[in-house]
């Protein structure tokens, strides 16, 4: 195939979201709570459509299905990655994910969910959660039940353009005035720990899943910090977060003329600065599209900053 495949976004609106989805990318967003552009998905909970002209009507999933040649042929029964562009305007629920093995066996889920964040913008007072302090199961256990949380998680200071990788177990929680893209498995199985007893407008309280969440939690945990990989050439430089067997996660900063290459059977592509070109078609801020298998030449121009996944 000779062309980018482009894709619509998905939204959703969560208790926590804003409108910084609209202000920063241009998106029409459904309102003011729209906490989630699912960028890529073929997701069945939010399936992008496609808006390349010859495959006009079809989602991701389908084209996966169908024409699996523009994938590299890769053998998962589901398109296993999915990129989102999350804006909390308020703290989300303190959560964990399970791995593949707990989400094929208990949820019937082909995919557990690891995830990795780049902070896209944030206050200069914004943190993050990330990971817990028990050393043993009793001791996890022990903390919530008796609601200890300044004793068992761990906050953090953040800044733009800080990396996170963050395992299936892992205790985490994006916090409020923060903008993040997330490249993840393409799960949503999310178990709410802890939500800060906050309610809905009908005055609900949202579902928490301790049990779940006890047994898939690591103990003890230990958050390996990401150290990036910088290589730089001609009218590019590529910073490389994350290798790992479920993706590999990289940005492309381009200025000016610039031929790279990269052996992969796709890649996930967000445009998070700038406008440019790759080859003759143009690419602006917020496009988010794949190199499919088999792209010609990846040339780029332009003043341009994207960001990239595959796995």
């Amino acid at each position: 195939m000779q062309n980018i495949i482009r894709l619509q976004p998905v939204f959703k609106e969560k208790i926590w979201g804003g409108k910084k989805l609209k202000e920063i990318y241009g998106y029409d967003i459904p309102s003011d709570k729209t906490g989630e552009c699912w960028a890529i998905s073929a997701h069945k909970e939010g399936d992008c459509n496609i808006l390349n002209d010859e495959f006009k009507g079809e989602t991701l999933s389908s084209l996966y299905r169908e024409h699996r040649e523009l994938f590299g042929n890769i053998q998962d029964k589901e398109f296993p990655l999915l990129a989102k562009i999350l804006d909390a305007s308020d703290n989300l629920s303190i959560q964990v994910h399970p791995n593949d093995e707990f989400a094929r066996t208990v949820e019937n889920q082909e995919f557990g969910k690891t995830e990795a964040w780049y902070v896209l913008d944030c206050n200069e007072d914004t943190v993050l959660e990330i990971g817990h302090t028990a050393k043993t199961k009793e001791e996890l256990v022990n903390r919530i039940n008796n609601g200890e949380w300044d004793k068992f998680l761990n906050y953090r200071n953040i800044q733009k353009g800080d990396y996170f990788f963050i395992p299936s177990g892992t205790v985490h929680a994006i916090c409020e005035n923060t903008l993040i893209y997330e490249i993840q498995q393409s799960s949503d199985t999310t178990y709410r720990l802890y939500d800060y007893d906050r309610v809905d407008d009908n005055g609900n309280k949202r579902e928490l899943h301790i049990d779940r969440s006890i047994e898939v939690i690591e103990v003890p945990q230990e958050n390996t910090p990401v150290v990036p990989k910088e290589e730089a050439g001609e009218g590019y430089k590529k910073t490389t977060f994350v290798e790992s067997k479920y993706f590999t996660s990289f940005r492309y900063s381009i200025d000016g003329k610039a031929e790279i290459n990269e052996k992969a059977p796709f890649i996930l592509c967000t445009v998070v600065e700038g406008n440019g070109k790759i080859g003759d078609e143009v690419i602006k801020k917020g496009d988010n599209f794949i190199i499919p298998s088999g792209y010609k030449q990846l040339m780029f121009t332009g003043k341009v900053e994207i960001l990239m996944a595959t796995i």
